[in-house]
């Protein structure tokens, strides 16, 4: 495994029980099945419900995915919180844990200043010492953040310790943009989903951070962008932004519903329960054309195995 922190690394969707427990059984399968698919390290972010768990679930996921992946590959946890305080506090827990590295998006509350925010994730980075990837969700949570911060902590911390996931819109411009600004030294992960995996990789990513939902998709594409095969590419490109576009039309809730949905479609999850309450479901027609896209890509997947 390389030292620097690559590759495909899909977020886990947290598998849970009648009583919105975590099924333990069921996320070891899951993590199981991701590095048997090719993934490349597991994630826990917002796809994984953390804002939704609490502090004990949150605190209970990342441990439960340390213990069953951190002999694997790496092991990424989302640490972003409403105070400097309860972020530093997830990172050190994750830190202690074993993890690869931490993951932060900025408080949603309080809309913080960019020298608000650089303090933040400054603080974070301070009080562990592996690396944070600094994570923009503002395509459906949150604010942007300035691109001043992002160049700011790379310059106090460097390129080792601190990583990029960019998702505020334009994804492409603003990803160059900040390739371009920090002199090609920003390590920067995609995290659209699929829908942009095709233009990041050729702006320069270190890596992606995909739903588990469509792994076997994400990582044949990876290694089809890696071997420069453009008919491959597009052959799988195609099916996986047209299912990520039918997550993307109900922001995040829509990723948690068709997300489950595929999970338990692929016999790993026996329900697709969410966090309650949840502000979308998914309808007979929108699961339909999930369904006719999801036997798509997977037509194309067996054409080359």
């Amino acid at each position: 495994m390389a030292s620097s922190m690559e590759g495909v690394l899909p977020v886990l969707h947290t598998p849970l029980t009648e009583s919105e427990g975590i099924d333990v059984p069921t996320l070891q399968k899951e993590i199981q099945w991701a590095f048997q698919t090719g993934a490349h390290g597991v994630v826990v972010a917002m796809v994984s419900e953390v804002l939704r768990l609490g502090y004990q679930r949150r605190k209970q996921l990342a441990q439960h995915v340390c213990e069953a992946a951190c002999n694997q590959g790496y092991v990424i946890v989302s640490v972003g919180a409403e105070s400097i305080r309860e972020a530093v506090e997830f990172a050190e827990h994750a830190q202690g844990l074993g993890a690869s590295g931490v993951m932060a998006i900025p408080p949603l509350a309080t809309s913080p200043s960019g020298e608000r925010t650089a303090e933040y994730f400054g603080a974070i980075a301070r009080s562990i010492s592996i690396p944070l990837v600094v994570q923009d969700a503002s395509s459906y949570v949150g604010a942007a953040i300035d691109l001043g911060v992002y160049l700011n902590l790379l310059d106090e911390f460097g390129p080792e310790r601190i990583y990029f996931k960019p998702e505020a819109s334009p994804l492409g411009p603003n990803l160059s943009k900040l390739r371009d600004a920090s002199g090609g030294k920003a390590k920067i992960f995609e995290g659209s989903g699929g829908i942009n995996l095709v233009d990041c990789y050729r702006r320069g990513i270190v890596g992606t951070m995909p739903g588990t939902d469509l792994l076997d998709g994400i990582v044949a594409l990876w290694q089809a962008l890696q071997s420069g095969d453009e008919s491959r590419i597009y052959q799988l490109s195609l099916p996986i932004c047209a299912l990520t576009a039918m997550q993307l039309q109900a922001g995040l809730d829509g990723f948690l519903a068709i997300e489950k949905y595929l999970m338990h479609k692929r016999g790993i999850f026996p329900s697709t329960r969410r966090v309650q309450p949840s502000g979308w479901q998914l309808d007979p027609e929108t699961q339909a054309e999930v369904d006719r896209l999801f036997d798509l890509l997977q037509r194309t997947l067996d054409t080359s195995r």
